[in-house]
């Protein structure tokens, strides 16, 4: 279970918290470029030769990295701290585990069933979408509320 980690204080000039619905939107346009980098990075890592779960490995922690960035400041309009970047560094470290763990269960099987490249995507969905409803929720609950 993840801590409750006590937001840091607000400088007076802080811009007020987005409504929920402007943070999911965000949240989810983010999602989408963090996304095309992270399976750029993997179709990438493996036609480079890289096995699918080093590529999917290297391909994550770019995608992370772009994620935090622009989420920060776009989606939760937080500033800089390391608290947050402790926090979110421990999240990614969980939800890095479940999403390249999805994805090394889910490619061998689907790859027999339907190639490569199907494998690559379907099982790129699944862990992304398990990991993306997970990091919002925590994010916005625990780690940016507000």
């Amino acid at each position: 279970m993840t801590p409750v980690i006590p937001r840091d204080p607000s400088p007076p000039d802080a811009p007020a918290p987005l409504p929920l619905r402007v943070q999911l939107t965000r949240f989810v346009l983010t999602g989408v470029v963090s996304a095309v980098v992270d399976f750029g990075l993997l179709v990438l890592g493996m036609a480079l030769g890289l096995g699918h779960t080093p590529a999917k490995a290297l391909s994550w922690c770019a995608g992370t990295a772009t994620a935090y960035s622009i989420n920060r400041v776009w989606t939760f309009r937080a500033e800089h701290s390391g608290r947050l970047l402790a926090a979110v560094a421990a999240l990614y470290l969980t939800t890095f585990a479940v999403q390249v763990g999805l994805f090394a269960v889910l490619f061998p099987p689907l790859e027999a069933a339907l190639g490569t490249a199907a494998a690559q995507v379907g099982g790129f969905v699944v862990a992304q979408g398990v990991a993306t409803v997970v990091n919002f929720v925590v994010q916005r609950g625990l780690i940016f509320r507000g």
